[in-house]
This record gives C-alpha cells, structure tokens and sequence, in this order.
C-alpha cells in the first residue's frame, strides 16, 4: 500500500534523484527541460509516493505551458522506482494527480510519452501542437480535463512566464 501525498520541500532532493535513477542525470538536456527553466512547476500537483514505511516509490510533477496562446500543463516526469515497478503506481499518480487538475480548474494537461501507455488515461495525439525540437510529433499527447478543451487548439509549446495568471 502506497501513500500519495503533495510533494513538499523535505521531499525535493530525494525526488531528483529518483528522477536521476529512472531517466539519467541528461534527462535535463531534454526540449521540455526548456520550457520547465525558471519556471515553478504546479505545487499543487506535484504528489510523491512513499510506502508505509516511509521509502519514496514514485513521484509526479506538472508545469504550466503555453500552446498557443492558451494555458496547458505538461505533465511530468514521472517516475517509478525501478523495483517498485509494474505495481500500478505510475497510474495511480497520474489519476490522483489529475484529479486535483480537475478540482483546481485546469482545462488541458499534455505529455511527451508512449502513446500506447497513457492511452489508458486518456491521452491522445496532439496533432497541431508544436514542442521545441527535437520531439517525435507522433510523442505529443493531450488529455481534455473539460470537455472540448484541446478543440481547435494549435501552435508551439512554450514557457510560461510568471505575469501569465493560472487556474487557483
């Protein structure tokens, strides 16, 4: 049994190096870290596991971007432990952590991922929706978290700047 709690500032340090174990140290090489630098990510939907001995199992984290000119988060990384993988958590993680989306009024949550994976969540191909290179277009997915709400939606992903208001 796992306890999905918000990330708090005692967990940041023990998070990245979990990131740094399931993804490499050079996962901040990657495009979306561009658009995640000087940005904080959404406190609020950032949510950890831990088991009920208290060890750190996985861990979510969300960003505001921009698509367009409309406001999306991205989601993640998120992450498993390797051992501590094939449980389910990565969706439990998503799915708690979506629904806290969806209580704090965001409409649009995208991802760069497997398609065949998130698809059990929803998550669809983006077609339109434009990441910095280089991103496999065929890797860019969305999920509406109000109806119709990646309708019509085209442009290039970009960083959120701090004047932009968010959803509360």
């Amino acid at each position: 049994m796992y306890h999905l709690n918000p990330e708090t500032l005692r967990d940041v340090h023990e998070v990245e190096a979990l990131f740094d174990l399931c993804f490499a140290p050079g996962r901040v090489a990657l495009s979306s870290y561009r658009l995640r630098d000087d940005v904080p990510s959404v406190a609020p939907l950032n949510h950890v596991a831990r088991d009920g001995d208290g060890i750190l199992a996985g861990a979510v984290r969300f960003w505001p971007v921009r698509v367009g000119s409309e406001q999306a988060l991205l989601l993640g990384p998120i992450a498993v432990h390797p051992t501590r993988q094939g449980e389910g958590l990565a969706g439990e993680l998503i799915q708690h952590a979506l629904g806290r989306a969806v209580e704090l009024d965001w409409a649009r949550v995208m991802l760069v991922g497997d398609a065949p994976y998130y698809a059990r969540f929803g998550f669809e191909k983006l077609d339109g929706v434009i990441m910095p290179p280089p991103t496999n277009p065929d890797r860019i997915l969305g999920r509406a978290l109000k109806p119709d709400a990646w309708s019509g939606i085209r442009g290039d992903v970009t960083r959120w700047h701090m004047s932009q208001a968010a959803p509360d």
